[in-house]
């Protein structure tokens, strides 16, 4: 009796694993009971190859299960117009992080939060950025700026080998750093920018690790895995990002003229609209907390997105002659000298802009999209999906359909010209789609151009005595910037 019961239990599970569960849901490759599909994703290697080997398996609409949660993967351009842009408020909310509201005791800033809070702030993110000059000439003055101060960096190393990477970091985070703070690293400050960024990096290569990434999706297996949890690893470091942070705040709170009506950073305007708020009786939308956590997510994700999407820039750069002779071939008969490009010069520059596109789609530093999830009831492909359902959108896959992109892995910048001329292709979406997509996008598409088309003209860009950077991508979970040494050397002479 007992042998029935127990085999009739163990029926029943498999039977509920393997069957009902799935039953009104999309199809998709079949899950392992506690970790679903995610053993399959670490297997390949950032996710690529999984993801586009079930595209094809189950058509550009199927179920990917995370531990014991399914999530509807739309993995074609036309799929995802029809959800996060035709229906785009059904997809607008984010499965949000229990280790953020654990360490807080709720969520704060934009990437974190949902609803009335997130709306708010996204769209006051977004209106700061664009009256700090994003999409004028004095957010280009700030970034031109940089460029000039890595010049005198590169110059003062030349003909020598140096980490290349390390000084564009410094650079990017200026930039950063100068919308948010109206503050720079200065050379002397180089000890605590690369304190701030090792602190990132320890961030991102704990959330990178395999383990860390099942306690996020599985919270009880902190308890049985062995070692520190995911909390514990990464509490101590985002705390010390948020003494910067906070330090900053105060500063500003000490200096800041209410009275005036101009802002010169983010943080001043955000002082200065909750001080409005506090005024009018509102006591919580805008906070310290929430402040913090701001500069975090903007930090955050405006200097890791450009500098990866830098390094393996130059990295594609370094591996193909052709590249580099098109490149240099296109500068010297537009600009032909090495005074500073702006984004003036953007549309005499086709070939450039055809590399940063394929540096980009390439590049690909997110394998695995923002976690959606539906605000209501709605209906995938044909497919009842209820409220609170996880959904992405797997830029990734679309950004490799080799029926857009034929040989989606090689570098191929012609790919985006035609007759001479920059050509649009709606599929390479690296900043998302939809109502979540990047707010940086701007400022980032700005930075990129800048440094390739200044570092480029300027500098003739060579390997070091190690060798070519390391283009593999399947020895960790994440697309982590490159890391190399280059000797750089003048194109043309004073």
């Amino acid at each position: 009796m007992l042998f029935l019961i127990i085999v009739s239990i163990i029926f029943l599970y498999i039977f509920h694993e393997l069957y009902w569960k799935r039953r009104n849901l999309p199809p998709g490759p079949t899950p392992i009971p506690i970790l679903g599909n995610l053993l399959e994703l670490n297997k390949l290697k950032p996710g690529y190859e999984a993801f586009g080997k079930w595209r094809k398996q189950y058509g550009p609409v199927f179920t990917f299960w995370m531990a014991q949660k399914p999530f509807i993967i739309i993995a074609s351009y036309e799929k995802l117009k029809e959800t996060f842009v035709k229906d785009g408020d059904t997809y607008v909310d984010k499965q949000l992080a229990v280790v953020e509201k654990q360490r807080l005791g709720q969520n704060y800033g934009v990437l974190d939060t949902n609803g009335e809070m997130w709306s708010i702030h996204r769209r006051f993110a977004l209106t700061q950025l664009r009256d700090l000059g994003l999409g004028k000439d004095l957010m280009q003055e700030k970034i031109l700026m940089e460029v000039v101060e890595l010049f005198k960096d590169i110059d003062a190393n030349s003909g020598k080998e140096f980490d290349l990477p390390g000084l564009i970091d410094r650079s990017v985070g200026n930039v950063i750093n100068l919308t948010l703070f109206n503050k720079r690293f200065e050379r002397n400050q180089g000890d605590e920018f690369a304190h701030l960024k090792s602190l990132i990096d320890d961030i991102r290569d704990v959330a990178s690790k395999f383990r860390y990434f099942i306690q996020f999706l599985v919270p009880w297996t902190s308890r049985v895995i062995p070692g520190p949890t995911l909390s514990e690893k990464s509490r101590e470091k985002r705390n010390k990002l948020d003494d910067f942070f906070y330090s900053q705040i105060d500063e500003h709170q000490k200096e800041i003229d209410f009275d005036s009506h101009e802002s010169f950073d983010f943080v001043e305007a955000y002082l200065k609209e909750q001080r409005k708020r506090e005024e009018d009786g509102d006591m919580e939308t805008f906070s310290r907390k929430q402040l913090c956590a701001m500069c975090f997510d903007l930090w955050i994700a405006g200097l890791l997105t450009t500098t990866s999407t830098l390094t393996w820039g130059i990295s594609y750069y370094l591996h193909d002659p052709k590249i580099r002779k098109n490149i240099h071939e296109e500068l010297d008969r537009v600009i032909g000298n090495d005074r500073l490009i702006t984004t003036a010069d953007k549309n005499n520059l086709p070939y450039l802009s055809a590399f940063l596109n394929e540096t980009q789609r390439c590049a690909n530093i997110i394998p695995l999209n923002l976690l959606h999830m539906t605000t209501r009831d709605t209906v995938i492909d044909g497919y009842p999906i209820a409220k609170g359902t996880g959904v992405i959108a797997q830029i990734s896959t679309v950004m490799l359909d080799e029926t857009v992109f034929p040989e989606p892995f090689h570098v191929n910048p012609d790919r985006f010209l035609e007759n001479g001329k920059l050509k649009k292709v709606d599929e390479v979406i690296p900043f998302s789609i939809g109502k979540r997509q990047c707010i940086g996008e701007g400022l980032a598409r700005m930075e990129l151009f800048l440094f390739f088309a200044n570092i480029f003209n300027r500098y003739e860009v060579l390997q070091g005595k190690d060798g070519l950077p390391d283009l593999d991508k399947s020895k960790d979970n994440f697309v982590i910037p490159r890391k190399f040494n280059a000797v750089l050397r003048r194109r043309y002479q004073d």
